[in-house]
């Protein structure tokens, strides 16, 4: 296995050891709704042996016509905002909370490359929601994130940390936020 794939693979492992950990602390169990990580955060988190106290469910929604079965989430949303938005990645982590019993939920959307960008949605953009049951829905945390840098495994390693940090109970005060780039 070559190095740089190693150390992927134990980052990934080491930071959802840790989501799940914290979430058992504190008696909360966590889901995901995926678009460009392709379940990447769903398998980090059921790689750790026991996560099942822990991960309640993991949604791969790929496709718009997956997102709006299985998340709920509306054609006019994603119509009007396109498929790697703040509002579609919003309406995925409520569709997560509504078709799951986590107590916090997240989401990822976005453009791993190395084609599909444009101009105003580049390679390397992915929106996230995070979301806690109860939680008033105009707090939940939302952000793009622009990964520069890195080809199509880098961008999808690093938003799948990035959801992975997301998981942990630290986070819960986050609310909606300005836009980044990180390097991927």
């Amino acid at each position: 296995m070559p190095h740089d794939v190693e150390t992927r693979q134990t980052a990934r492992e080491e930071a959802a050891d840790a989501a799940l950990a914290s979430n058992r602390a504190a008696g909360r169990k966590v889901a995901v709704a995926e678009s460009c990580t392709g379940g990447m955060v769903a398998a980090a988190l059921t790689d750790i042996a026991g996560s099942s106290d822990v991960f309640t469910a993991g949604f791969v929604t790929y496709s718009a016509d997956a997102k709006k079965r299985q998340l709920d989430v509306s054609g006019e949303i994603l119509e009007t905002f396109g498929e790697v938005s703040l509002a579609t990645a919003w309406a995925m982590v409520a569709g997560v909370l509504a078709n799951s019993d986590a107590d916090v939920a997240v989401a990822i959307t976005g453009i791993a490359g190395p084609g599909g960008g444009t101009e105003k949605k580049p390679v390397g953009l992915v929106a996230f929601a995070r979301a806690l049951r109860g939680q008033d829905p105009d707090d939940y945390f939302t952000q793009r994130v622009q990964f520069d840098g890195g080809d199509r495994a880098a961008i999808r390693h690093a938003a799948t940390m990035f959801a992975l940090d997301l998981l942990q109970p630290e986070r819960d005060a986050l609310r909606p936020s300005e836009d980044v780039t990180l390097p991927a």
